[in-house]
């Protein structure tokens, strides 16, 4: 039976055994002896690392009446040290000798080794081990485990191996070759008063948390039970905010990189010239009153410094030793992303304001076709300009080409429409459409675009495009090309004219994509197709829905109390 001595350790009350407390004195004692003869810095030395000792027997204490034992004060002094590590060389004390040693400390470097860093830990301390072994923040180190793990695989491998094989960093001198650092008492000193520190502003803290925690009664059994339920799940709320701190860290960097590589392609193709079937910049920025290039970095400013933020933002919840952003930062970025915003606006209300009246030109060409023969309709290309990959698609598409050394706006925006003529002649109407600042500047705009179609024999060749000068281009531009018919006139259209055709108008309502490789004549008011009788005829209302093909007629109807469906195929009627 030993006996209990109550001791005032670092400012913090503690039961000790006999025996703990004599070996727990003999090590201050040797750690006093092993410092300088200066009193006031051995005293600060000596109360910061009662301090550290105080602290770490506080988290071994669970309760007030437990005594700190022998094993307790050997655990601390394996992670506080040994007295031979504070041990100081008098002569670094000796003046004449000060610079012979100050010169022998520089030229050799302290050795770094590498540890798990236990007061950093996420998951087993090796990332921000490796981060003091690299000589980078934590946060960076964590952030690249996790890209190796998620983005190359070997990470799952390599972060346990490392975990498994990696020595803990517990006492002072550990953590100081962690850090790189030497083992002398200037580091030892200083890296205790690090935590002393710490300690001091959260020891009164503590302090009343555990008086209050054992100032009460015995909590029951049932209110253990919803603490401990409380704490397991505060552990998963605080894994699952860990883990949405990755997620808007992931998406944050992927679109700054986007909008990085966004804005640099759409730079390089102005200030490189660099011609992209890609990065297609819309030509009416051009016409803004600022420069191009400033409008890409509003451009870029705008976007960007929200997504840094949100990085900030994922940092601070992944760790919260992540430094914030000073307050002369933060305004300075939403000085330059406000900024960004009214120049963007201005440029839009500038750009607007150029194409804000609509303009027409148009043309009128006669079409001489030889009586009782058919007229095929075709819509062709250039393969200089490699516009009849486009016609396979979409007759919207636009593109920047070079024609005999200029620049020019190419664009494959062409509506066909074939409309019954007033006369007995069959002749073509290009009209044209553009915007300028004012009725003048749109017509003068709309006359600028070129457009050319010919007629070979009974072969109608249209283009399938138009260009424009790329120093006057302008908004919504289009060519609408409309073919007047007398009637009794036959024609025949291509498949080429698929994309092409307007709204056409025939007697059967076939979808304008239907018609094409059909014969068509043209009766008293519309086209009438001459050997459609076999093929599927799709007649879209705003309530009805007219299906005929092979397998018979399909009838659907939308009314306000239901869906009516008529069905007559070969087994007969079906009304539902």
């Amino acid at each position: 039976m030993n006996k209990t001595i109550n001791i005032n350790l670092g400012g913090m009350f503690f039961h000790i055994d006999e025996n703990a407390y004599q070996k727990l004195n003999r090590y201050l004692n040797a750690i006093r002896k092993s410092l300088s003869d200066d009193p006031q810095g051995r005293d600060e030395i000596i109360n910061d690392i009662e301090m550290r000792i105080s602290e770490l027997l506080s988290d071994k204490i669970v309760d007030q009446r437990q005594v700190v034992s022998e094993a307790d004060i050997d655990m601390i002094v394996k992670i506080m040290g040994q007295p031979e590590d504070y041990i100081v060389d008098e002569d670094l004390f000796n003046d004449s000798e000060k610079e012979s040693n100050k010169s022998s400390n520089k030229s050799s470097k302290p050795i770094k080794k590498f540890y798990r860093d236990m007061d950093d830990k996420f998951l087993g301390g090796v990332a921000s081990g490796s981060a003091h072994y690299i000589g980078i923040e934590p946060i960076w180190s964590r952030i690249i485990w996790l890209i190796l793990a998620f983005g190359f695989g070997f990470g799952f491998f390599v972060y346990p191996l490392l975990w498994i094989l990696l020595p803990k960093a517990e006492t002072t001198a550990e953590k100081l070759e962690m850090e790189g650092e030497r083992v002398n008492i200037d580091n030892i000193e200083r890296k205790i008063r690090d935590v002393s520190n710490t300690i001091k502003d959260t020891a009164v803290e503590a302090s009343d948390k555990i008086k209050s925690k054992y100032a009460t009664k015995a909590k029951s059994g049932l209110q253990e039970l919803l603490d401990t339920i409380g704490l397991i799940i505060l552990a998963v709320l605080k894994v699952f905010a860990k883990f949405i701190g990755l997620i808007i860290i992931l998406f944050s960097s992927v679109m700054l990189i986007t909008i990085l590589i966004s804005t640099f392609s759409a730079g390089s193709v102005s200030f490189l010239g660099i011609e992209s079937e890609f990065v297609q910049v819309p030509n009416e920025i051009f016409n803004s009153y600022l420069p191009y290039w400033l409008i890409l970095f509003f451009f870029f400013v705008t976007l960007a410094i929200p997504f840094v933020v949100l990085f900030m933002l994922g940092l601070k919840i992944l760790s919260n030793n992540t430094k914030s952003l000073s307050k002369v930062t933060k305004l300075t970025l939403l000085a330059l992303w406000i900024l960004s915003i009214l120049g963007l606006i201005f440029s839009g209300l500038d750009i607007s304001s150029k194409f804000k009246y609509k303009g027409l030109s148009s043309e009128t060409h006669d079409v001489k076709i030889k009586p009782k023969d058919t007229l095929t309709i075709t819509m062709i290309g250039n393969e200089d300009y490699d516009v009849s990959k486009y016609l396979k698609h979409s007759n919207h598409n636009e593109k920047t080409i070079v024609v005999d050394g200029i620049k020019k706006l190419y664009s494959t925006d062409v509506n066909f429409d074939i409309r019954k003529s007033n006369s007995d002649k069959a002749y073509i109407k290009i009209r044209k459409s553009a915007r300028g600042k004012n009725y003048k500047n749109a017509n003068e705009n709309a006359e600028k675009l070129e457009y050319q179609f010919e007629l070979d024999d009974n072969n109608l060749k249209l283009n399938g495009y138009f260009l424009n000068p790329i120093s006057t281009t302008f908004y919504n531009i289009e060519i609408d090309v409309i073919l007047y018919l007398p009637k009794g006139v036959k024609i025949y259209l291509d498949s080429s004219t698929k994309t092409f055709l307007d709204d056409v108008a025939n007697k059967q309502d076939i979808n304008d994509r239907n018609m094409i490789t059909h014969y068509f004549i043209m009766n008293e008011t519309q086209l009438d197709c001459l050997d459609c009788e076999n093929e599927e005829i799709e007649i879209n209302n705003d309530n009805a829905k007219l299906k005929i093909d092979k397998k018979g007629v399909k009838l659907n109807i939308e009314t306000d109390k239901g869906n009516a469906e008529v069905n007559i195929d070969q087994n007969g009627i079906v009304i539902k």
